[in-house]
């Protein structure tokens, strides 16, 4: 079994057409997200999104993968070690 990890992802929507595919993602990875914080900007039409999120490599490089595969959309992400390499 793949060892779980802590981590922080950061998303900047710059386009909001595409909030509704960012969400529907955020909901197929709900079981690895452990706190949630969005911001929009009225002004600019952009939002950002922080999530606390624990799991595996796989399952956060996939939730990363597919939503920096979104157009409008960047995200960052940063992850504790694992505690074999600590």
């Amino acid at each position: 079994m793949e060892e779980e990890r802590l981590g922080f992802v950061g998303i900047v929507i710059e386009d909001r057409s595409s909030a509704r595919a960012v969400n529907e993602i955020l909901s197929c990875f709900g079981h690895i997200i452990r706190g949630r914080m969005g911001v929009p900007d009225s002004q600019s039409g952009e939002a950002v999104i922080g999530l606390i999120v624990r799991g595996g490599n796989s399952q956060l490089g996939a939730l990363t993968g597919r939503l920096g595969n979104l157009p409008g959309v960047q995200v960052k992400s940063a992850l504790t070690t694992s505690k074999k390499e600590r």
